[in-house]
């Protein structure tokens, strides 16, 4: 199943007693179409706030399931800021956490003195005066292998903490819009917003360049910039490699 969200409402992906999330709310789709409610398997764990371009889902369903009318109807019984794109069947043993090679988030960043309503509940307003030219270079420094202990919370799940990023570069959209777009095997929790706040205090030069590539060698979590706000971030692109092993799709 693949799915786009606006995270705006939503208590992200999983599942909360008395909140509205992704999980839960399909889950009762399913309920209502179907009796019962299939386990799902996500490619990414958004967290409470954050949007979905492309999310992964993977699910077992009856044989019989008319995968066309279901589709319409989990739509139907979903909010408009959730959207089923569609439901194909995949290979057997598919799991779309664990099969996935790599996913892409995107970070959108206005520095305009006034943000359009078309664009404000998903970009982060920062004062104008950034020096992109630096932010780019600790993006940069990003790629490779890293020890990233000071780009999550302490209070975590997580038990390792080295990730390989395969991308990380900011991009232009117009003057006063820009984003990150970071590419990775996997994600630790508020990674790429704690990165981006990082980021956004070496473009006001109250951080330097040395003392955030020092942050890439395992430094604790108080040494790193604050958490960028969640309606900036969007889970862009997830990758699978296709069953014959020759390509990424």
């Amino acid at each position: 199943m693949e799915l786009q969200y606006d995270g705006t409402g939503l208590h992200g992906w999983a599942k909360q007693s008395g909140l509205p999330t992704v999980e839960g709310l399909l889950e009762e789709a399913f309920l209502t179409v179907l009796g019962s409610a299939p386990p799902l398997r996500v490619a990414g764990r958004t967290d409470a706030g954050v949007h979905a371009r492309k999310q992964v889902v993977s699910l077992k369903l009856p044989k019989s399931v008319d995968l066309h009318r279901l589709r319409a109807s989990l739509n139907a019984l979903t909010p408009p800021n959730i959207a089923v794109l569609s439901l194909t069947r995949a290979p057997r043993g598919f799991d779309a956490r664990k099969d996935a090679v790599s996913r892409t988030y995107r970070y959108f960043l206005s520095t305009q003195e006034v943000v359009s309503p078309f664009w404000s509940r998903y970009c982060w307003r920062v004062a104008p005066g950034l020096d992109l030219e630096r932010m780019q270079t600790a993006a940069s420094l990003v790629i490779g292998r890293h020890e990233l202990t000071a780009f999550t919370p302490p209070d975590t799940e997580h038990v390792f903490f080295e990730r390989s990023i395969y991308r990380c570069r900011w991009r232009r959209l117009g003057k006063d819009l820009f984003f990150l777009e970071i590419e990775a095997d996997a994600f630790l929790r508020h990674m790429v917003r704690i990165l981006v706040g990082t980021m956004v205090e070496v473009g006001r030069r109250v951080r330097d360049i040395r003392d955030f590539q020092e942050l890439l060698e395992g430094r604790p979590r108080e040494e790193a910039g604050a958490t960028a706000p969640a309606r900036g971030l969007f889970l862009w692109d997830v990758k699978y490699r296709r069953p014959s092993g020759s390509s990424e799709t």
